[in-house]
């Protein structure tokens, strides 16, 4: 099973960007494009300078962020709960625009797709970790969006990268993850960019196409 107690992983390669087709054939000039994963041609996404310090807030205020992609739309429910100061600051990232145009730049059929590095080296933040222990007897079951950590760093420590479960039931994972929520619409999008993993040995690593993350807005 692919180890999820790193944030690096191999250089991302350049991907052969898509070219958008003109609009042909209509008399209207328009044409809706899309991949064969059904996702829009996108732009691999550049490196930004986010240099945020950490929030105050011990837990969220708001219930779902909801991500606009160029493979369609998903919302995350909150959990208020099980590791609030985490949530707080998943909801924080998205409200400052952390998440905006970042890529999904880790898929693993079957296990997890992760992105929030917005200096889109596979081993970055936002400026700031902060550190909240799970439970032990926490399961990262399908739908589970928790945060990627470090092979160093302690148990519950996060800065922006995220994962979401794709594994069928449990993933199999150490309690070493904070837990910020789960997916509760959308899962379309999310089996979507699972699909466009990459082929390399093992499965681990960049999808075989740039998945944008375009907005993460914090919703009441």
């Amino acid at each position: 099973m692919p180890n999820l107690a790193r944030k690096t992983l191999a250089p991302l390669t350049l991907l052969a960007l898509l070219a958008a087709l003109a609009g042909c054939g209509g008399d209207d000039g328009t044409s809706e494009t899309t991949t064969a994963s059904g996702c829009t041609p996108a732009e691999q996404p550049g490196a930004k300078d986010v240099e945020l310090k950490a929030p105050t807030e011990s837990a969220p205020t708001a219930t779902d962020v909801v991500f606009e992609t160029n493979c369609g739309s998903f919302t995350v429910t909150l959990d208020s709960k099980t590791n609030p100061k985490t949530a707080a600051s998943f909801q924080y990232l998205a409200e400052q625009g952390a998440y905006d145009d970042t890529s999904f730049n880790r898929v693993v059929p079957g296990f997890v797709i992760q992105g929030g590095d917005p200096t889109e080296t596979q081993a970055g933040d936002a400026g700031y970790t902060i550190t909240e222990t799970p439970p032990s007897r926490v399961v990262y079951r399908n739908g589970i969006v928790a945060m990627a950590k470090g092979p160093t760093e302690p148990p519950g420590t996060s800065g922006s990268q995220f994962f979401i479960v794709t594994a069928p039931a449990d993933a199999g994972l150490a309690p070493d993850y904070a837990i910020v929520g789960t997916v509760t619409t959308g899962e379309d999008t999310v089996k979507k960019i699972e699909a466009i993993g990459t082929d390399e040995p093992g499965g681990d690593g960049p999808p075989s196409e740039p998945v944008v993350i375009e907005s993460a807005t914090a919703e009441d």
